[in-house]
């Protein structure tokens, strides 16, 4: 019996993810839009369209949005960029629910972190 139940929690676990948490932690299923710098929405990604969704990975390609905060991030100005998104990494959400930890960011041409480095444009995507 015992082994039965390890075995049934392990196989939970293996689950591939099914949704994106976002900046609330409520899980998205394939999102046309996600907010990436959660507390001001002055980075993000939209006109999202989806390929592997469901596998241990899922990437989309969409239009990034970012504020370049000149003179500061009230008054500045949002600018596109062409951008490539992975979605990975497993969680377990509330009501057994299996979602992607995190997301990266590429984008495809100019960038508006030219002096980034890749880590840092990988976010978490938390349960909540």
């Amino acid at each position: 019996m015992i082994l039965l139940a390890a075995l049934f929690s392990a196989a939970a676990v293996a689950a591939p993810p099914q949704v994106l948490p976002d900046c609330l932690g409520q899980p998205q299923v394939r999102p046309a839009q996600i907010v990436l710098a959660c507390a001001d929405a002055n980075f993000g990604v939209k006109k999202l369209r989806w390929t592997g969704w469901g596998q241990s990975f899922a990437a989309a390609t969409g239009t990034a949005y970012a504020n370049d905060c000149t003179p500061n991030c009230a008054a500045g100005h949002m600018h596109t960029y062409q951008a490539i998104i992975v979605a990975s990494g497993t969680q377990r959400c509330p009501g057994g629910i299996t979602a992607y930890s995190k997301v990266t960011v590429a984008f495809v041409g100019k960038s508006p972190y030219p002096k980034s480095s890749a880590a840092d444009m990988i976010y978490p995507a938390r349960c909540r």
